[in-house]
Formats: C-alpha cells, sequence, structure tokens
C-alpha cells in the first residue's frame, strides 16, 4: 500500500500532514531556545537538541516518500525516537536552569503535541494494513 494513497483527497505531500508541520514549528521553537542556552554548550546539549528536532520532521518526510506504507511506518517510528530524545533533553535543559521557562514549557508543550500526532498516525497506518 503506498503511503500517499492512504488520504489521497487531503495529503498530496509530507507538508500536508500535521505530523511533518508541528515538529518544523518545534524546530524553529528549540532553535531559538538553544541560542539562550551558554555558548559552552554551543557544541554539547545545545547541538543535540538541535539535531534531535531536525530529526522528527525529517523522518516523518522520509518516510512518507517511500514506497511503502511499512517503510513509512518504520520512519515515523524513528521520529517517535527522535521526539523522545527532545523530550529527554528539554528535561535536562531546565535541570540545568538553561533558557528561559516560558520557551522551555512551549517547546515541551509541542513534543508532548509531536509525540499525540505521530501516535495517531501511527496507529491510522496501521489500521490500514492487512492483519496477517
Amino acid at each position: 500500500m503506498d503511503p500517499i494513497s492512504v488520504n489521497t483527497n487531503r495529503v498530496r505531500s509530507f507538508q500536508d500532514l500535521a505530523a511533518w508541520q508541528r515538529p518544523i514549528e518545534l524546530c524553529i521553537v528549540i532553535y531559538a531556545l538553544t541560542a539562550q542556552f551558554p555558548k559552552t554548550e554551543t557544541f554539547g546539549l545545545s547541538a543535540q537538541l538541535r539535531r534531535a528536532a531536525v530529526s522528527v520532521a525529517s523522518n516523518v518526510a522520509e518516510g512518507h516518500e517511500r514506497m511503502s506504507t511499512l517503510q513509512f511506518l518504520q520512519f515515523l517510528g524513528n521520529a517517535r525516537g527522535s521526539n523522545g530524545e527532545v523530550a529527554t533533553q528539554l528535561v535536562i535543559a531546565k535541570a540545568l536552569g538553561f533558557g528561559a521557562q516560558k520557551d522551555l514549557d512551549k517547546a515541551q508543550r509541542l513534543c508532548i503535541e509531536v509525540g499525540k500526532l505521530l501516535n495517531g498516525l501511527i496507529k491510522s497506518l496501521r489500521s490500514k494494513l492487512p492483519n496477517p
């Protein structure tokens, strides 16, 4: 089953997916947040958070462009993993006092929302697969 055929009425590209749009928003928030981190974190937590955030949306896009729903599901799993990394690293940043509290809270809220969107898309795609 081709991932694009799952919902051809509304989804013409990965850019139409809320599960891609919100991670882009999360990435922008993460970049703004990490710009507030100490300069000593440029190659530490800051870089790691940015890479993980970029990875979420990138995996959704790459999976959507693959040739099968099973491959799409695999990449959505990778996106979930990267979102988990972001969530964990935000907890660490908060504990270390890096970044403004309101920006950390916004990033954490978006991270939770992204997780829900990814889980919903995964559930939807799995429901369309034939039962073994």
